[in-house]
């Protein structure tokens, strides 16, 4: 195996300076790996004009051998002839080693830069760009971004030897090094006409197949509410109207590409036509020397080879483009919370002396200092949670309260002045936010893979005995008996094969793996029955002794468990206390828990 001259590596540290511009993104990605792209040009140029020189020295064999009977003079070429061979094998070995490098280094590097996107721009991806174009960004575009990078090598060498073929032949003819040297650049550069419009149909190509994914993805996911609701045929008609725009669209791309295949055959044999034209004429008057002749001959051949490559790179450049571009899409999204400037982050930050209650230690950059957070105040509605409680929302409409906690958690886009002491949250970078207060979605989602993977909340690996204990607070152990490995079992896609109460008791584990200082759940109970329901409030009561806990819920057995209730009517905190004395002096509080039933 080939060792490289010399050390590098892949950093990670600067994906925030990756630009969401295509083209700038393909320079940005050139920059981190220069070190590859240069030794497969130092390898790629000798190789290619090595190559491009077996012709001059089979000539000259021939000429100063052969036809002048020289015994060493052909030993000696011959043996030129065998070096340039075992040259030309070695060169090729490194070459191809540094091109597949280039190509992984690129692709893993705009994985990278895909997955920091679309950390980055968290829920405000999905309403800027469609679905299945993201889809079609993480499963087709990686491979694509290496590609030009895999042939920058060859067209550097095609570039070199080209030249080194044009001034051979002017040195035997100035007309035939003329031809060569003006005619292929004007033949090339006419190929932009078709890369235009291969840049377009490949572009148009991708929008309608990331189009045919989400309506597939959709169709999939929701095959059981279709087959209730008799929306399967038309689903299906809609499915296969996408599929023909698709084909059209590929037919369309098809037929450019046909185009840029024959010119892969039409101009290097433009160019094999002229040179052997012109050598054969050459030869006839005897201006030439049989050897030349010869070696004529083997730059025909060899002529297809730069010709070729050069149409690969523009055929390759073009598709990378466009996959550049989708990337950039999703770089370019705004997030709900955009982070500041680090030199910023510090001096940002809001004190707000006035915030009644406990105060926070004083905040920095690497987090919220330590000690315990004071308390959680949203201005908007009202509500103020106290530090270490168990405090449960109320509303008539549920969304009252999941956009409340939506709000602590700052997962709500826009700024909300929401304040933890005297601290305005907005102000703070996001990872420090999400670093201290998760939020649970009401709607569980599961990953596949094996269940211990599924509940590690990172990639520290976590001893059985704390999952174990996780799923012992959410009474999950009739789950883990089911399964047939255990933790070990696979999870089948979005959890698929488990009913909603264990995909919420598996969720609500998860978040307590994380163990947040702030836990915000909204309606994690929603989906278990009430012996589990009361047996799941009263173990989270217990392990999430002095952590703050706020969850939405209008359940009279978890309400009783909690250390406050807030009511909120109309989106604002209109009463607060124990569930037993809002049931008693709160009318508004008491039709929503009893369900208008008289207790």
């Amino acid at each position: 195996m080939l060792t490289p001259p010399f050390r590098y590596d892949l950093p990670v540290s600067d994906l925030e300076t990756a630009p969401a511009d295509g083209d700038r993104l393909l320079w940005w990605l050139a920059g981190r790996q220069w070190l590859t792209l240069l030794g497969g040009v130092l390898f790629g140029v000798p190789w290619m004009v090595a190559i491009a020189l077996q012709p001059a020295a089979i000539g000259r064999a021939i000429d100063a051998g052969i036809v002048a009977r020289d015994l060493r003079g052909l030993l000696l070429w011959s043996a030129a002839i065998a070096g340039l061979g075992l040259a030309i094998g070695l060169l090729a070995a490194a070459r191809h080693f540094f091109a597949v490098r280039n190509w992984l280094h690129a692709s893993f590097r705009s994985s990278l830069v895909a997955d920091h996107g679309t950390r980055r721009a968290g829920p405000a991806l999905t309403r800027e760009v469609p679905a299945g174009e993201a889809l079609t960004v993480f499963t087709t575009d990686f491979g694509r971004m290496g590609s030009a990078f895999d042939v920058t090598a060859r067209f550097s060498g095609a570039l070199v030897a080209f030249v080194v073929v044009a001034v051979i032949l002017l040195r035997a003819s100035t007309t035939l090094g003329l031809v060569l040297l003006v005619g292929g650049p004007l033949l090339i550069s006419s190929l932009t006409l078709v890369m235009q419009a291969l840049s377009r149909r490949q572009e148009a190509l991708r929008a309608e197949f990331g189009i045919l994914s989400s309506l597939g993805a959709d169709t999939v996911a929701g095959l059981r509410v279709l087959r209730g609701i008799g929306g399967e045929e038309e689903f299906v008609r809609r499915y296969a109207v996408q599929s023909g725009r698709v084909r059209a669209a590929g037919v369309r791309l098809a037929g450019v590409q046909a185009t840029l295949e024959a010119a892969q055959v039409l101009l290097p044999g433009v160019f094999v036509l002229v040179v052997v034209g012109m050598g054969a004429h050459l030869a006839l008057r005897g201006d030439i020397s049989p050897g030349q002749l010869v070696a004529f001959f083997g730059y025909t051949t060899f002529l297809t080879m730069p010709l070729r490559t050069a149409v690969e790179f523009v055929d390759r450049l073009t598709s990378t483009r466009v996959s550049a571009r989708r990337l950039a899409k999703i770089l370019a999204v705004t997030p709900d919370h955009p982070d500041r400037p680090a030199h910023r982050r510090q001096s940002s930050v809001t004190k707000v002396s006035s915030a009644p209650g406990p105060r926070s230690s004083l905040v920095t950059l690497d987090g919220l200092g330590t000690g315990e957070g004071g308390a959680l105040i949203d201005p908007v509605s009202g509500v103020r949670i106290e530090p270490g409680l168990l405090t449960a929302l109320v509303s008539a409409r549920p969304e009252d309260g999941a956009e409340v906690l939506a709000r602590l958690g700052r997962t709500s886009p826009g700024r909300h002045g929401v304040t933890w002491g005297d601290v305005v949250i907005d102000d703070l970078p996001i990872r420090v936010v999400r670093s201290h207060a998760l939020v649970a979605e009401a709607h569980p989602e599961l990953f596949s893979g094996p269940l211990r993977d599924e509940l590690a909340p990172s990639d520290e690996p976590l001893d059985d005995q704390a999952l174990l204990k996780a799923i012992h607070v959410v009474a999950g152990e009739d789950i883990l008996d089911a399964l047939p490995d255990g933790l070990d079992t696979e999870v089948e896609e979005r959890g698929r094969s488990l009913s909603g109460g264990q995909r919420q008791r598996l969720v609500l584990a998860r978040a307590l793996l994380v163990d947040p200082e702030i836990l915000l759940l909204v309606e994690p109970t929603s989906a278990v029955d009430a012996h589990t329901e009361a047996r799941i409030i009263d173990r989270l009561r217990a392990a999430r002794t002095h952590r703050t806990t706020v969850l939405t819920t209008a359940s009279p057995l978890v309400l009783d468990a909690a250390d406050e209730v807030i009511h909120i009517e109309g989106g604002q905190a209109t009463a607060r206390g124990t569930h037993a004395d809002l049931l008693a002096s709160h009318p508004a509080y008491r039709e929503i828990v009893t369900r208008g039933e008289d207790q």
